[in-house]
């Protein structure tokens, strides 16, 4: 941690007793340029009463005094800085520190299960130690229903709410439209979703068109703790914080949802945790519930899984596979963050790197895309036929894991499935391979087999872990085998703005259809809803739609306003 001696910022003071003596009349412009002008002031580089003297280096690296008689004689050499560095190293040392759950490394960053969160939090260290839910907290207003990490930190929050308004143009038109129609009066809506910046704009527009919401996080570290500091200030019932344990993400759903005076009739949901604490702890809710809005593979699959069994109660809209989400969120957002996420976490560099990416749906499609264009080598592995023919002629050798997991340099997931990459595997990779995992679930990476006692886990920095086998062989396992792009980086705002405006019509959608319209299964969004998403960003891009002339409509049998094309056409 020490730097070089005599390093340090040059323009601190020396003590009285160190400080040298002022320059007589040899220096100026000259000394400015010798070469220990750009050090911190020593003896050496000050005492020159003799303008002829030049300053020289001794061959052992100290400074030296050249007169005009060439004697040559050494220069007091000064440890000042050194010294005073050793003292504040101690008085850093003193400091108390969280034993066993923090590192120097990982000093400035917010505690969560065992010490993994964001480099960029503004926690205060002081409470590092202590549960939100141990804490009593109330906001401006009175109001403690909520719990979060720290309610001082809203004001950060609230800028970052306030620069991803910018980034989300058709939210913003949406809720300008329609908050003098409110058409969510009446709705109370509980979410569990990621909490970010651009999901407080999502639920401060659904406040905006009338709902009451009430909110938890999908992913344990995806949070961002500001972010829920601001909502709370706000008065939005959040219960989340970066780092969660097991507990306390299904005490935060169960503090959503269990509420006296308070029932919820919509859920938003983002995985199926929140959709199966309610089916698990509290089905009675089902009777005033009107509707479920999915947003991922592993909840959809949930839900077609209670409609083919009969146990579905309500309506569900899939939110996934409608076009704008598929197409935008899964294909162009991970195009962006997979590099992001990598990046941030292992600062290594893609030339030539070998990876192999498992899945090659929209994410898959995305990440591949990627890292191709900056040069590594990709394999990809699929069971699709379909996609593993879209592979190959998009350039990329299809592959069994098992074919190339010894040689490659990042593993990266992005299935939806579970167990993708086993024990085995893992104890197949080479020395310093890269795990991690772009499909929502933590099912695709086996971690649980690596928490046993002939393996080291070992702690580099927020979010990235070495587990390291007994012959000395280690692997680099980000997030626990969690989502990599939120709970190591961030995502596009403009790609998510697309996803949240969906998940909003699709939320009204279900809550005004009349009764009937949608029965006890799961729905796409309708093709019309769709297209007026898109229409709604394309001002962004001073983006001009050419319109179908009467003949022309008639000749396609289209609507000259749309829908444009038929549910079963592949985008």
């Amino acid at each position: 941690m020490a730097p070089p001696a005599g390093g340090g910022d040059p323009e601190a003071p020396a003590p009285a007793a160190e400080r040298p003596p002022v320059p007589g009349p040899g220096s100026g412009p000259a000394a400015a340029l010798s070469p220990a002008a750009g050090k911190v002031p020593q003896a050496s580089a000050m005492k020159r009463s003799d303008p002829h003297h030049q300053h020289q280096r001794h061959r052992d690296g100290g400074e030296a005094l050249v007169s005009s008689d060439g004697t040559v004689t050494e220069a007091p050499r000064t440890v000042k800085k050194q010294i005073q560095f050793a003292d504040q190293k101690q008085e850093f040392n003193k400091r108390p520190t969280k034993i066993g759950r923090r590192s120097l490394s990982r000093s400035i960053s917010q505690s969560s299960t065992d010490s993994y969160s964001s480099a960029a939090s503004y926690t205060d260290s002081s409470d590092d130690e202590t549960s939100p839910r141990d804490k009593q907290q109330k906001n401006s207003k009175g109001s403690s229903d909520f719990c979060v990490k720290n309610i001082k930190q809203a004001e950060f929050g609230r800028r970052e709410i306030e620069i991803a308004e910018q980034e989300m143009p058709a939210l913003m038109a949406l809720r300008k439209r329609a908050q003098g129609e409110k058409p969510l009066a009446g709705a109370k809506i509980v979410g569990c979703t990621h909490i970010t910046a651009q999901t407080a704009v999502l639920m401060e527009t659904l406040g905006a068109l009338g709902a009451q919401c009430r909110w938890a996080a999908c992913n344990i570290y995806s949070t961002l703790n500001e972010v829920a500091a601001a909502l709370a200030e706000s008065g939005f019932p959040v219960f989340a914080w970066k780092g969660e344990s097991e507990d306390d993400f299904w005490w935060c759903i169960d503090r959503c949802v269990n509420v006296e005076g308070w029932q919820p009739n919509m859920i938003l949901d983002d995985g199926g945790d929140l959709t199966h604490w309610i089916y698990k702890k509290y089905p009675n809710m089902f009777k005033k519930i009107k509707g479920i809005v999915e947003e991922s593979v592993t909840g959809v699959h949930r839900l077609y899984q209670l409609s083919k069994a009969g146990k579905l109660c309500v309506p569900a809209m899939n939110v996934n596979d409608s076009v704008t989400k598929q197409k935008f969120d899964n294909l162009y957002c991970c195009r962006e963050s997979i590099l992001d996420g990598l990046k941030r976490t292992t600062d290594m560099m893609f030339g030539g790197k070998q990876v192999v990416v498992c899945g090659y749906g929209e994410v898959g499609k995305g990440c591949c895309a990627a890292l191709k264009a900056m040069g590594s080598i990709v394999y990809v592995t699929e069971i699709d036929p379909i996609c593993a023919l879209q592979a190959c002629m998009d350039g990329f050798r299809l592959v069994k894991l098992n074919e190339v997991i010894r040689q490659v340099d990042i593993v990266i997931t992005c299935t939806g499935n579970k167990n993708v990459v086993t024990r085995e595997h893992l104890d197949r990779m080479k020395n310093s391979c890269i795990v991690c995992n772009m499909g929502h679930s933590n099912t695709e990476i086996d971690v649980a087999s690596l928490r046993t006692p002939e393996l080291t886990w070992e702690r580099v920095r927020s979010q990235v872990d070495h587990v390291i086998w007994p012959d000395g062989k280690r692997i680099v396992l980000l997030a626990e085998g969690r989502l990599l792009n939120l709970s190591c980086s961030t995502v596009p705002t403009f790609v998510l703005s697309i996803t949240a405006t969906t998940q909003a019509l699709a939320l009204i959608e279900l809550y005004n259809a009349p009764e009937g319209r949608y029965k006890q299964d799961v729905y796409l969004l309708p093709k019309k809803m769709d297209e007026y998403v898109a229409s709604l960003h394309l001002p962004t891009f001073d983006a001009h739609l050419t319109e179908l002339t009467d003949e022309q409509a008639k000749y396609l049998g289209l609507n000259k306003n749309g829908p444009f094309k038929p549910n079963y056409y592949r985008y």
